[in-house]
């Protein structure tokens, strides 16, 4: 911006003052709106593919009593065994195609382990889930008492935790999911077999009667070539007895509903924001060239063009609206991003944070819209004003 511009902002404190508020107050409404709308889109299909497979098979009992769905939807701690011989009959089904077991146990914040978390053991030589997320992580494969921990957990890579009085290392931590796995331990089958054992022999297991060679928790299911994921989920629940089959995209459906609930009102409240924050600015822009009508018209008189004078007004307002956008911005990025984890706690969904590409990307966006709103307010106002006969100004008492 040249010297007449930024002269002419610091000689209006007050007007320069209510028009930088109004734009940063405008890009960081829409700027925190979008991170969350954003967000909340990456967070499901985060969780997406978190399920993983196309069908999961549980025991009956604990699909009707809900807990399998609160445990990988919601996080909370629990576990439930079936006889391993589900798993043969359920392989021996046509429609059924890769098939992995996982084990589940509940740590609890006694003596016995250093923190209460699920536990989730996965076999690595079938699993179909897990194991994507683990080589992110850097760790390319898990030896007995190694655990994988989630990021949202006060545990680090050479941390030793125990459980059930058996100790483990941690040997890789998880990026953020947004979804269970933050708050999860996974490791191999061997270790959750060892650890189950142990809290049976310490009495500390609802399941008093199991032996851990002999059971599985859950069974992650692929529809073979030529079938359908429903047509898996029908064919285990009608063949096989005492489980319960579900499709993952049927366990997600109300939390999908929920976020296009949720984002369509975000994106509600942002348009509305800013059809009334335009007009707001408009308003501002023009009572701040009425004030200026003789100065204008002054400039008019000592051969300054009308164009000219746009020129001035729109620079003004450009630069008033770049610096007011990009310091709304920063304050949206200054609120959202630490407290980010108390909207995914207030919220109840799925909620992973973009990364800096994208956030970098609404970053500018928003400021783009900030100005090319500023500079059109400012544009109806200098035409307004090129319209104003100079000579009458000036004999004007106003």
């Amino acid at each position: 911006m040249n010297s007449l511009t930024i002269k002419n902002l610091k000689g209006r404190p007050a007007a320069t003052a209510v028009l930088l508020v109004l734009s940063s107050l405008l890009c960081f409404a829409v700027f925190v709106g979008s991170i969350m709308v954003n967000s909340l889109s990456t967070g499901l299909s985060s969780l997406e593919k978190r399920l993983g497979a196309d069908v999961m098979a549980v025991p009956y009992e604990a699909a009707t009593k809900k807990k399998f769905e609160d445990m990988v939807i919601q996080g909370s701690i629990g576990y439930f065994y079936m006889d391993k011989e589900k798993y043969d009959e359920i392989s021996s089904l046509d429609s059924v195609g890769d098939i992995s077991a996982q084990l589940y146990l509940a740590s609890t914040g006694s003596s016995c382990c250093s923190i209460p978390v699920q536990i989730i053991g996965f076999d690595p030589e079938t699993d179909i889930t897990v194991k994507p997320w683990i080589k992110k992580s850097g760790k390319k494969a898990l030896e007995k008492y190694d655990l994988v921990v989630g990021s949202d957990l006060n545990a680090f890579v050479g941390d030793t935790l125990s459980f059930y009085g058996v100790d483990c290392r941690v040997a890789a931590k998880l990026d953020k999911t947004g979804t269970t796995y933050d708050t999860t331990v996974f490791t191999n089958i061997d270790t959750i077999k060892e650890l189950i054992a142990s809290s049976l022999d310490k009495g500390m297991n609802d399941f008093k009667d199991i032996s851990p060679d002999n059971v599985v928790s859950c069974l992650l299911i692929n529809a073979a070539d030529g079938y359908s994921p429903e047509d898996v989920m029908n064919d285990i629940n009608l063949h096989v007895k005492r489980v319960k089959a579900v499709q993952s995209k049927n366990m997600i459906s109300g939390i999908a509903s929920g976020i296009t609930g949720v984002s369509g009102m975000i994106r509600t409240f942002i348009a509305a924001v800013w059809v009334l924050g335009a007009a707001i600015l408009l308003l501002a822009f023009t009572m701040s060239i009425n004030g200026r009508k003789k100065e204008f018209a002054v400039m008019r008189v000592m051969g300054a063009s009308g164009k000219m004078l746009a020129g001035i007004v729109m620079k003004e307002a450009l630069c008033i609206t770049l610096a007011g956008g990009t310091a709304g911005c920063l304050l949206g990025a200054l609120v959202i991003f630490p407290f980010g984890g108390a909207a995914e706690k207030a919220l109840g969904l799925p909620f992973l944070l973009p990364d800096a590409g994208r956030t970098v990307l609404c970053l500018c966006l928003t400021i783009l819209l900030s100005v090319l709103s500023g500079t059109a307010a400012a544009a109806v106002s200098a035409w307004r004003m090129s319209r104003i006969d100079a000579g009458l100004t000036l004999r004007s008492d106003n």
